[in-house]
């Protein structure tokens, strides 16, 4: 009966909470956010406290973050997670908002405890948030403040997918006006990483610390390796900065990136393709290929930049072999069959050969749902492995029976190898919340004022499943996965709703689009 009684106290203050201060339609409510949210703040000391604290957690993210409730509780719970502590590293600074990686200050940092490492991950987890003046700001912080008044770089401290980052944020949020004052900015950010970065031959180079995956077993913290990471970066900065200028009738600059986007995927492809190990694999500065796969080499598909053919499609195989990056807490950086496999270092440092390390988990993830959504040479993947991969990396998401994200793990034990070092706790270096919205939901924006959805959620895995309070173009929608009509008493099938009024009705979970008007 005591149970009984929280529960309908618990409901009660979130329906006046919502139409206190929210004043949106939602169908799923937020009763449990606020049971998640108040679990986390149970475990929490909250040494650091930010923009916004623990206390004002739930009031912040039920008018700002979609809602989210499915069959499996481990990705739903990991979810709330994600959000709660995405929202600890909002900071607001005399420069505007910025979001941190690092919850305690770091001496690598810049200005505000600033790292542009997981700039890219950081703006695509943010544009499903109501207010997306929080990553304008953020942005705009990056391009022409972050380096004034240092003693060295700190925008390209590390290789950045920024460019992508904001055509993918203006997809969610259209704002021509914020990209037409950016454009000149980016424009000239690109052109410095030429100058920095860009070989003879074309291709980029990058040290794997400034990738940010120091001590790799294809990486130098000296030699110009021409890796698969900043050139894939570079090419999907280029069709972002096409696809922008494009927008904005700016025939010139569209054209430019067109070209450079070009070049770069076919120097890619002849280039960093290994055709004896069927995998995309570093350039060493003394020429030849570095032998070892390593997850850097899935990062051309997290820009489409591969083309559609089965000789490339067959590196995912790696994915799903015991050699290669399986293993039992989820996807490790390296393969495991290579003999320098996890000997770098003392195990607890920095060491990207073969752990397991969020940054790169999302990034594969994505890669691979861009191979599910948009290729038809597929190989061996399945939406199935999307899933259990997905539902895997959830699960890693614990330390001593609790939520928790940190730095890097062991790929057999699941240990956080950072130990109880508090710069690891709450580590914004990856994406999760994105990997569920965009990807397993399948929510796929588009320029036009048209919702599509390609979910990735295996036939008759789930029964029934809500993404609620999504705010997409301006308006504020919902998806809805009810098999029997039952859970959720709005109809069965597949429904779609934006501000509360249905636009889409389906019997079945499938690729869909609907006009927003």
């Amino acid at each position: 009966m005591k149970n009984t009684r929280n529960f309908i106290a618990t409901a009660a203050l979130s329906i006046l909470t919502i139409t206190g201060y929210a004043q949106q339609k939602t169908i799923l409510g937020t009763e449990k956010l606020k049971k998640y949210v108040d679990y986390f703040n149970s475990t929490d000391t909250e040494a650091v406290k930010n923009y916004i604290p623990n206390n004002e957690a739930f009031k912040w993210l039920a008018d700002q973050a979609p809602l989210f409730e499915c069959p499996d509780e481990i990705l739903e719970q990991n979810y709330y997670y994600r959000w709660w502590t995405y929202r600890k590293h909002l900071v607001k600074t005399p420069d505007g908002f910025i979001f941190t990686e690092f919850i305690e200050p770091v001496k690598h940092a810049g200005k505000y405890n600033s790292i542009s490492c997981a700039l890219g991950h950081h703006i695509y987890e943010g544009r499903w948030l109501k207010d997306n003046s929080y990553l304008k700001d953020y942005i705009k912080f990056w391009l022409y403040k972050a380096d004034v008044g240092e003693t060295k770089q700190r925008f390209h401290q590390f290789s950045s997918w920024v460019d992508d980052a904001v055509y993918q944020n203006y997809l969610v949020k259209p704002d021509q006006a914020f990209l037409k004052e950016i454009l000149p900015a980016l424009d000239k950010d690109y052109t410095k990483w030429e100058t920095e970065r860009q070989l003879k031959n074309g291709l980029f180079w990058q040290n794997d610390v400034k990738d940010g995956m120091e001590e790799s077993i294809s990486g130098s913290r000296k030699d110009q390796n021409q890796r698969p990471t900043i050139n894939s970066y570079m090419y999907g900065n280029a069709m972002a900065l096409d696809k922008i200028a494009t927008l904005l009738n700016e025939t010139a600059t569209a054209e430019k990136y067109k070209n450079k986007a070009t070049t770069i995927k076919k120097l890619v492809q002849d280039s960093l393709w290994n055709t004896s190990s069927s995998f995309f694999e570093t350039r060493k500065a003394k020429g030849g290929a570095a032998n070892v796969r390593e997850a850097i080499g899935f990062t051309p598909w997290d820009f489409n930049l591969p083309d559609d053919k089965a000789i490339y499609s067959k590196a995912w195989d790696q994915l799903l072999d015991t050699a290669g990056f399986k293993a039992p807490w989820g996807l490790t950086t390296a393969e495991r069959r290579n003999p320098t496999f996890r000997t770098r270092g003392t195990g607890h440092s920095c060491e990207w050969d073969g752990a397991l390390w969020p940054f790169a988990s999302s990034q594969t993830l994505k890669g691979l749902a861009n191979l599910l959504t948009n290729y038809k040479k597929q190989g061996k993947m399945k939406p199935e492995v999307f899933y259990q991969e997905l539902h895997q990396y959830a699960a890693s998401h614990i330390k001593n029976g609790k939520p928790y994200i940190g730095e890097y793990q062991d790929e057999k034990t699941g240990e956080w190898l950072k130990g109880d070092n508090p710069r690891s706790s709450f580590y914004n270096h990856s994406t999760f919340n994105d990997l569920i919205i965009n990807d397993l939901v399948g929510i796929k924006p588009r320029q036009e004022n048209v919702l599509e959805l390609f979910p990735l959620i295996p036939k008759n895995q789930w029964d029934w499943f809500i993404l609620d309070n999504v705010s997409y173009h301006g308006k504020i929608v919902t998806i809805l996965w009810d098999k029997t009509g039952t859970k959720y008493n709005k109809g069965k099938g597949l429904l779609i709703f934006a501000d509360g009024k249905e636009i889409y009705k389906g019997k079945d979970l499938k690729p869909v689009k609907v006009k927003m008007d």
